[in-house]
């Protein structure tokens, strides 16, 4: 893992802005290498070594949620818990996706048992539910877990490159 400031030149960046926030280790799925990322409003972040996308899959709490939504591309949070079957259903298909479309969506994780508060802020009454996010404002809810074909097709039109 690099030890690099990810602000710095020649970090692992998302080629925009930095924002102060949590940190996360991104795993390339090209060459292996742990990439230190920051949340950022623009771009979407690469690897270091090799210069690929990352699958751009975090979690997040309470507190640090509100740096975690703000992204350039289609947020997608998942509202789950660890003793829900259909969440640890569902996880996996988004870690896939998050690599199927690297640079175009970034996963939220929020194990709502931890984080009340923001499984109260989006009415998660049951789950898994996922929000779809894009810019400002929620753009969809999907609740329960539903065949990756579906999930894929639901988030197609906030996949699309603008």
């Amino acid at each position: 893992m690099t030890d690099q400031d990810p602000t710095a030149p020649g970090a692992a960046s998302s080629g925009g802005s930095t924002v102060a926030g949590p940190l996360s280790v991104l795993v390339c799925a090209e060459c292996g290498k742990k990439n230190k990322i920051r949340p950022s409003e623009r771009g979407t972040p690469h690897c270091g070594s090799c210069s690929q996308p990352l699958a751009w899959v975090v979690d997040a709490t309470d507190a640090t949620f509100p740096y975690e939504a703000r992204a350039s591309v289609a947020v997608l949070v998942d509202l789950w818990a660890p003793w829900c079957g259909p969440c640890r259903v569902v996880g996996p298909m988004l870690e896939v996706l998050a690599r199927e479309y690297a640079g175009r969506i970034k996963v939220v994780k929020v194990n709502v048992d931890e984080n009340p508060m923001l499984a109260q802020q989006f009415g998660a009454s049951s789950i898994p539910t996922m929000i779809v996010i894009k810019g400002d404002r929620v753009v969809d809810r999907i609740v329960g877990a539903v065949p990756a074909s579906d999930l894929k097709m639901r988030l197609f039109p906030y996949l699309m490159r603008t």
